[in-house]
């Protein structure tokens, strides 16, 4: 996809984004338990990832990672290689973490993994500005948001439907962009 910032501008709208931007009620958004087996490919946040390596995914996400397609994205590989570098190698439970990690990531089809596209990228950057201009969302938290946003809008560009654990953050962004589509779940405990 091509990117036109006066597209962008037109299609998102940010300088009529005024406040409030609130999180929604639940039934207001579209869970895993709910989806039915059959549908668009998926998308996988980093926090899918997460959760089936710790076994806190919940029945309904590892039902839908076993009947649909499922594609990946370079933005949660780098999040997943980040670990490489931030764990430290001294503790007694980095390896077997490492380890996990670059399992995970060397059974990832090649075939199967994306990389967002320059235009994805700029519209997270504006999805980004809104909320940090409507939530006052710290600088701390921006790139970890844009991470997410940069997600949504490479699942929508691909026709896939995001999956992700990130509830709070995600209903913000599919309200700035409610095309994109989202699959959302609660870790198992």
């Amino acid at each position: 996809m091509v990117f036109e910032l006066a597209a962008s501008l037109r299609r998102l709208k940010p300088e009529k984004r005024t406040p409030p931007l609130v999180r929604r009620p639940d039934d207001e958004l579209t869970f895993a338990d709910d989806a039915q087996a059959g549908g668009p490919p998926l998308l996988l946040d980093t926090t899918v990832y997460i959760d089936v390596l710790q076994n806190r995914a919940p029945q309904a996400v590892k039902d839908l990672l076993l009947v649909r397609q499922v594609n990946h994205s370079s933005i949660a590989v780098g999040e997943l290689t980040h670990l490489f570098g931030r764990l430290d190698p001294s503790h007694h439970d980095t390896g077997d973490v490492l380890t996990a990690v670059r399992g995970v990531i060397e059974d990832i089809p090649r075939h199967r993994l994306f990389a967002p596209s320059v235009a994805a990228v700029a519209e997270a950057g504006i999805v980004t500005g809104v909320v940090a201009r409507l939530r006052g969302l710290p600088k701390a938290d921006r790139q970890p948001f844009m991470n997410d946003a940069t997600l949504l809008l490479q699942a929508l560009e691909n026709g896939s439907t995001l999956l992700s654990r990130n509830i709070g953050d995600m209903d913000l962004i599919q309200q700035i962009v409610p095309a994109g589509r989202v699959l959302l779940y609660r870790q198992r405990r």
